[in-house]
C-alpha cells in the first residue's frame, strides 16, 4: 500500500514550505536549529511573523484566527514548520490557553485576550503542577477562596516552564475543598504575574539552563471575572487542554533533520579505518531508525487523514508514543557520535565548529520529557491497550 499526497496537499504543502523557508528570518531559524537555551524574542519574533500571516493558530475557531483546515493539512503545516526549523507558536499561548478561553471563556475574556493569545503580546506560562500533584495533578492544593468580587489565591506551583518570561499564568486551584470527588473542587483561573504576591523562583537544570521555575502564590487577589467558564468545572477544561497539547507530539521532520545531522556529523568523524559512518554498527543504527521513521510518517498520515469530526483517530497514542520514542533514539544516537566531547559543556556564544557537541547530551537529557509530557507514555500504552485492542484488567 502506498499513502501519498493529493495534488491539493502538495500544493498546500509547498505553500507552507515556501513561507517558512522565504518569510521567516534565515538567521532566527539558525539561531533555532543550533539548540540551547532559546532568546525569548527569537519567539515574539517568529510567532508574530506567522500571526501577521494568519498562520499562528490555524487550528482556533476562525473568528479568532483560525484557518478551518482539516488534521491532514494541520499536520503537513506542522511538519513543514519543523522541516525549516521555524520557532514554533508558543504552546502556553497556541495549544493550550487559547482553545479553552476560545471555548469556555466569556465573551469579554475572549475579546481581551485572544488577539493578544495569538500575537504573543500576552506570554502565558502554565500553572499545573504542584510539589506533591504532578502526574496525580487531581490532588492539586492550591486554594482560591471568593472574598467579595476578588479570589485570594495561596499556594504553590512548579515545573513552569518560561515562567520567568510570562505576563499572565493560567492556573488550576481548588475552590471547594468539600467536593465529594478531588476532581470536582477545582476552577481555571487568567493570573496576572505582576499581581502582589507572587514569586518566581528559577530552578536550575543539571546542565545549568534555566528553564523551568517555582511559582508561589501568597494572599494573590484575583478578579473574579477572570474565573474561566463555571466554578468547579476546571477539571473539565483542564482534560480539553491537555487534548490540544497532545497535538504535534510526533515531530517526525524535526527527527528527520536530527537523523541528519547525525548522519553528516558520523561522516565528519574520523576513525583508524575511515569514518564512523563507515562502522557496521552505526550504519545498521542509522539505517534501523530512518526505516523506522519512514513508517511512523506514514502512520501519522493515516492517522492524521482518517480523525472525523474533530474526533482525534485512537491511534494517535500509538503516534505519541512511537513519536516520542524514536525522538529519544534519534538525540540519543547524535550525543553518542558527540562522543565525550559533548560532557564538556560550553556556553551558548561558543561558536567554533565543534560547538554542536556542548548542545547534545544537554538536549538529550532534556527531552527526556518527551515521554512525559502531553500524556505519559505509560497512559498511552493503557489507552492502546483498552481503547483499540480492546483488553480490560
Amino acid at each position: 500500500m502506498r499513502l501519498e499526497l493529493t495534488d491539493e496537499d502538495r500544493a498546500f504543502q509547498q505553500e507552507m514550505r515556501d513561507f517558512f523557508t522565504t518569510k521567516v528570518p534565515q538567521d532566527l531559524r539558525d539561531r533555532w536549529a543550533a539548540g540551547g537555551e532559546v532568546d525569548p524574542k527569537d519567539f515574539i519574533e517568529a510567532q508574530q511573523t506567522l500571526n501577521a500571516a494568519g498562520l499562528a493558530v490555524p487550528h482556533w475557531p476562525t473568528e479568532w484566527g483560525g484557518r478551518g483546515w482539516s488534521d491532514l493539512e494541520r499536520h503537513i503545516y506542522l511538519q513543514e514548520m519543523q522541516a525549516a526549523s521555524v520557532p514554533p507558536p508558543l504552546a502556553f499561548n497556541a495549544n493550550m490557553v487559547g482553545p479553552v478561553i476560545a471555548a469556555f471563556g466569556s465573551q469579554e475574556q475572549k475579546e481581551r485576550f485572544l488577539p493578544k493569545t495569538a500575537n504573543l503580546d500576552i506570554w502565558w506560562c502554565q500553572g499545573f503542577s504542584e510539589p506533591d500533584a504532578g502526574s496525580d495533578l487531581a490532588s492539586l492544593r492550591t486554594t482560591a477562596v471568593l472574598d467579595g468580587d476578588e479570589w485570594v489565591v495561596n499556594g504553590q506551583k512548579t515545573w513552569t516552564t518560561l515562567g520567568q518570561y510570562a505576563d499572565w499564568i493560567f492556573a488550576l486551584v481548588r475552590t471547594d475543598p468539600q467536593a465529594a470527588k478531588k476532581q470536582q473542587g477545582i476552577s481555571f483561573l487568567l493570573i496576572d504575574m505582576k499581581t502582589p504576591g507572587i514569586t518566581v523562583r528559577p530552578i536550575k537544570l543539571i546542565d545549568g539552563g534555566h528553564e523551568v521555575n517555582e511559582v508561589f502564590f501568597e494572599n494573590v487577589r484575583v478578579p473574579a471575572d477572570q474565573l474561566v467558564g463555571e466554578v468547579n468545572a476546571g477539571w473539565t477544561y483542564a482534560k480539553f487542554l491537555l487534548g490540544n497539547e497532545r497535538v504535534g507530539v510526533a515531530p517526525v521532520a524535526s527527527i528527520k533533520k536530527v537523523l541528519a545531522t547525525a548522519k553528516a556529523r558520523a561522516a565528519q568523524t574520523r576513525t583508524h579505518t575511515g569514518t564512523l559512518l563507515d562502522e557496521p554498527l552505526v550504519a545498521a543504527r542509522i539505517a534501523e531508525l530512518e526505516a523506522s521513521v519512514a513508517a511512523l510518517e506514514l502512520t501519522v498520515i493515516r492517522v492524521a487523514a482518517g480523525s472525523k469530526e474533530g474526533q482525534p483517530d485512537p491511534a494517535s497514542s500509538i503516534v505519541k508514543l512511537r513519536g516520542t520514542q524514536l525522538q529519544q533514539d534519534a538525540l540519543e544516537l547524535l550525543a553518542d557520535i558527540a562522543g565525550p566531547a559533548s560532557l564538556l559543556w560550553q556556553q551558548p556564544e561558543d561558536t567554533s565548529l565543534e560547538a554542536w557537541t556542548a548542545h547534545a547530551t544537554p538536549t538529550y537529557l532534556n527531552f527526556r520529557k518527551a515521554s512525559i509530557y502531553g500524556g505519559s507514555n505509560e497512559v498511552q500504552r493503557q489507552i492502546i491497550a483498552g481503547g483499540i485492542l480492546g483488553l480490560r484488567a
